[in-house]
């Protein structure tokens, strides 16, 4: 049978399995599975269960909506879940066996992920509300209508917008009497994350609103529920997120880094302990990064589930990011850590079940979208449960992508794939695209990438490695790219296209495209006005001025101190020297900017810069902006603009090569 390769049309037949969660038995799992209507085009998620008993699958939730989060009770009851249903995401709650879905709240603003308490009779969540704002008072927020005063750096947020004047405040609902309580109400947002195993505390995250814009911080603090008295656990001197306790209440763990290499510092795990109120970092010394920081653009909804204690309070699983793949490792009190999951993949969720040390993970690899399997923690046994795409990907070819290493310049390691056209005849020669991520302190990794199938299915071979700034690779590796963007970065890419066309005979080193976005859009900037070795390239979502990035990014103004190394009054010509802007007539390769409209992070006027300027020298340019669309547009973005966005560089390739 001749089988098809991937196209960008086939996300309306893809479907994606995300957030498994299993029941305190471990008899059961609950998870979310998300689709494209092709008619409406919208995304459509709904919950599934899966019995480890009976190993059937049966649909939970129906209707055309957006159903997540689920959340089961711990007497296993009842499983409480996030729904737009009614306009905006509220909580509801059903029975675990099954039957009509009841809506918990009625927030003006929505409700954010529900925790259960230790009792089953109250769930913890957020709430966006104003300064002062009760939940009974709380109106339609018209703040659009107004006019608009900004005293704080903090302004906008991507995926936000603009300061609303709504704040996530910590509010606590009864399921039984179906009454709510506000726990906090001051100018900062607040995460809910854990309850005490006595149910009198919890534990959340949140920053300092006075402190917010100049010092950079998130700190863990708890509550005692019925006075509402606070602890601040950590020292506002990092990022810090994830707390938990342990079953037996005399741990509380969390994970987090004191900025010692600012944005660029691996995460660590800690332990605090309550009874003589020490802190003491489990992982130091350890060079690994804690947690989930592949860069994909298919499994909608993913989540990391940070730590997951074990009953016996001696120790707990999580997700490591390292070389390219997640993995699970085991991590005890004392601070020994042991490998449990270590293959060349990525796991992008699980949930285990703390007594038997069984679990459900969902699993991707670069032929693979992504599915459940079932995993003894303890031997390794391991068995699939879902098969969400296995009848569509019967009929499709889907390119493997081959593990590749090589020497940077300066003796370095540099790690990544190529991936080969679709139907390779070793007599033809082919295009080579090389595609750059994000971040830059994220990866590439062992997953499925829709944009690089579609690539593969029009004869590209597709090049995609993790350059020094990535992480994955220890915390020396992705410290190396700060003060020197455009340097010993563009290097290692440049010795990527070289690797690959020394190493496979049937790429044409005369047909080179280059592609990326965020990061990877100012490092395709960059390269563009310092080579013509390219013959068409793509930005997404990118960056050419880090002088007016500075000023006009939700996070411009630390993350280009962070990461370039000055500011716009003292360091102005350092960051000129570093702004693909200034080499913008250098610049001989064709240029397609795509760009959301609505993007705080890398603003559109950054695309609409480095075009202009492209415009008024007569060089090949066109750009393409995406209505409402956010930074995110080629992952999370409608389902209409991202089919467009894929669409958008497969025919500028086309139009080239």
């Amino acid at each position: 049978m001749n089988q098809t390769g991937i196209t960008a049309r086939d996300l309306f037949h893809l479907k994606s399995v995300t957030d498994p969660k299993l029941s305190p038995d471990g008899s059961m799992a609950v998870y979310v599975q998300t689709r494209i209507d092709e008619k409406t085009e919208k995304y459509i998620s709904n919950l599934y269960m899966f019995s480890l008993i009976t190993n059937e699958t049966k649909q939970w939730t129906f209707g055309d909506n957006r159903d997540t989060s689920p959340a089961w009770s711990p007497d296993g009851k009842h499983i409480a879940f996030l729904s737009d249903r009614s306009g905006k995401k509220q909580v509801h709650i059903m029975g675990s066996i099954g039957g009509e879905a009841r809506q918990l709240t009625h927030f003006t603003n929505g409700a954010t992920t529900p925790i259960w308490s230790p009792c089953s009779t109250k769930l913890l969540l957020s709430t966006a509300l104003k300064k002062g704002e009760t939940l009974d008072t709380a109106e339609e927020n018209e703040w659009s209508k107004e006019i608009h005063r900004y005293e704080r750096i903090k302004y906008k947020w991507d995926g936000r917008g603009y300061f609303d004047h709504l704040y996530h405040q910590l509010v606590i609902v009864d399921v039984l009497k179906n009454e709510s309580v506000v726990l906090t109400d001051n100018g900062v947002d607040h995460l809910p994350n854990a309850w005490s195993p006595d149910g009198l505390h919890i534990a959340f995250v949140c920053g300092d609103a006075d402190k917010s814009d100049d010092e950079l911080f998130s700190d863990i603090f708890t509550m005692e529920v019925e006075t509402k008295s606070l602890r601040k656990v950590t020292n506002s001197t990092g990022f810090y997120k994830d707390p938990k306790w342990s079953p037996n209440g005399e741990y509380l763990s969390y994970i987090g880094h004191d900025k010692e290499f600012a944005g660029a510092t691996l995460s660590k795990i800690w332990l605090y302990t309550f009874f003589d109120q020490t802190t003491q970092c489990l992982t130091d010394g350890w060079d690994v990064e804690i947690g989930d920081s592949a860069i994909g653009d298919f499994q909608i909804g993913a989540v990391d589930p940070g730590i997951l204690w074990t009953n016996d309070s001696q120790g707990f699983y999580f997700l490591i990011s390292d070389y390219g793949n997640t993995g699970v490792y085991y991590g005890s009190i004392e601070g020994a850590m042991y490998p449990s999951i270590l293959d060349a993949q990525h796991i992008y969720g699980l949930t285990i079940d703390p007594e038997s040390h069984r679990a459900v993970v969902a699993i991707s690899t670069s032929v693979h979208p992504g599915d459940l399997f079932t995993y003894n923690l303890t031997n390794g046994d391991k068995e699939q449960i879902s098969f969400v795409n296995e009848d569509f990907l019967k009929d499709k070819h889907v390119s493997l992508a081959e593990p590749i290493s090589f020497p940077a310049a300066d003796g370095l390691t540099i790690h990544g794939w190529i991936i080969k056209p679709a139907r390779l005849d070793e007599n033809q020669k082919y295009p080579l695209i090389l595609e750059i991520h994000g971040g830059p302190h994220m990866m590439y990794a062992n997953t499925y990438v829709h944009e690089f199938q579609t690539l593969a299915n029009e004869g590209y071979a597709v090049l995609f490695t993790n350059p020094r700034g990535s992480k994955g690779y220890g915390q020396d590796f992705v410290n190396a790219c700060r003060g020197d963007y455009g340097g010993m970065d563009y290097s290692d890419l440049m010795a990527g296209v070289d690797y690959a066309l020394a190493t496979y005979d049937f790429i044409n080193a005369e047909d080179l495209g280059v592609s990326g976005g965020s990061y990877g859009g100012f490092m395709t900037n960059w390269i563009v006005g310092h080579t013509n070795r390219f013959k068409a390239a793509v930005t997404q979502r990118c960056i050419s001025n880090w002088l007016s990035f500075y000023g006009v990014s939700d996070i411009g103004y630390y993350f280009t101190e962070w990461e370039i190394g000055g500011d716009i009054v003292h360091s102005a010509e350092k960051l000129w020297h570093h702004s693909p802007l200034k080499y913008v007539g250098n610049v001989e390769t064709p240029l397609l900017l795509l760009h959301g409209e609505r993007d705080y992070r890398c603003p559109v006027e950054q695309s609409e810069q480095f075009f202009v300027a492209l415009k008024r020298q007569n060089k090949e340019a066109v750009l393409v902006t995406f209505p409402d669309e956010t930074h995110e547009v080629s992952r999370s973005g409608s389902p209409k603009m991202r089919l467009g966005h894929i669409e958008e560089i497969k025919g500028w390739f086309n139009k080239y090569f």
